[in-house]
């Protein structure tokens, strides 16, 4: 039940996990993190780069000479190589493929995802400006993978639990799917969130809270959480399950529990989203913010 988006179709058992490599630190910290992945589920790494071919002033000269060429790809095939080496080492028996493209970095990934099982980024390259928490290509590749994306940001606690965001939206569905398989892989605790966002009412005299039952509101998303986890917990008998429901902002609940967990995944967009946006804004604090390596899962279609 991996999430893809409309129009694609389910990933082969052995598709590969994609990861973009640009010689930044980050992006050796993905290829180790997707090496250990691959580990786990038995499938290969495949490593790729985009380059774009420089400009001059002029966009109607295309600098194309040989030698530029050849001097970046020498440059990529450097950095694939050092990626590769730090694959093996966190990864030694995982298949390990490289390819180089000229194109973009964002819109390869996102074309590489297609048939990838997972597409894993840094959270900054080397063209991030300094002071900026999340790259472009991570922030794209949230937006328009059509597998699920992991930002590998922040620390990831070896023992920790999984955490997983729900809502009872198809996109938390298709995280608790991915949630579990990953609880699972990894013998870790599955901590499933669900929150109750408190309502106030403006005016020109006061700000008063709506009359809201809130200990009904809890009650009643404490049983739609057990019914939502009811029947993974008995695909997945192995996965210990701890349940919490929070009266919380979702991204502020979801940063408290991943400060010490291995993994955190969430939906691309839950029921607060609006028609047309690709990812949701719990999704995209998330990205920007995340303690540990953060999972952005679509729904199957």
């Amino acid at each position: 039940m991996r999430g893809t988006s409309r129009g694609d179709r389910p990933k082969s058992p052995s598709a590969p996990i994609v990861v973009g490599v640009d010689g930044s630190a980050s992006a050796l910290g993905a290829v180790s993190w997707a090496a250990a992945e691959c580990a786990r589920h038995h499938v290969p790494l495949r490593l790729v780069h985009g380059f774009m071919l420089p400009t001059s002033d002029y966009p109607e000269i295309l600098v194309t000479s040989a030698e530029v060429r050849h001097a970046i790809e020498q440059q990529v095939r450097d950095w694939l190589t050092e990626a590769t080496a730090a694959a093996r080492a966190t990864a030694p028996d995982v298949e390990v493929t490289t390819e180089i493209l000229c194109c973009g970095a964002a819109g390869l990934l996102i074309e590489e995802s297609r048939k990838a099982r997972l597409v894993v980024a840094g959270s900054r390259g080397l063209g991030t400006v300094t002071g900026l928490l999340v790259g472009s290509t991570a922030v794209a590749l949230a937006a328009h993978a059509h597998s699920p994306v992991v930002v590998v940001r922040g620390t990831e606690t070896p023992h920790g639990p999984v955490v997983v965001g729900v809502d009872g939206s198809p996109t938390s569905e298709a995280a608790l799917a991915f949630a579990f398989d990953e609880a699972s892989v990894r013998g870790a605790v599955l901590v499933a969130v669900m929150t109750s966002q408190d309502f106030t009412v403006d005016s020109a005299y006061n700000v008063s809270r709506m009359a809201v039952d809130w200990a009904q509101v809890e009650e009643d998303e404490r049983r739609l959480l057990a019914q939502r986890l009811a029947g993974w917990q008995e695909k997945y008998p192995d996965v210990d399950v701890q349940r919490v429901v929070l009266r919380d902002r979702p991204a502020r609940a979801l940063l408290r529990y991943a400060a010490q967990a291995q993994l955190l995944v969430v939906g691309s967009r839950g029921h607060g989203g609006f028609t047309g946006m690709l990812i949701g804004s719990t999704s995209q604090a998330l990205v920007h913010h995340a303690p540990c390596p953060l999972a952005i899962v679509r729904p199957v279609r």
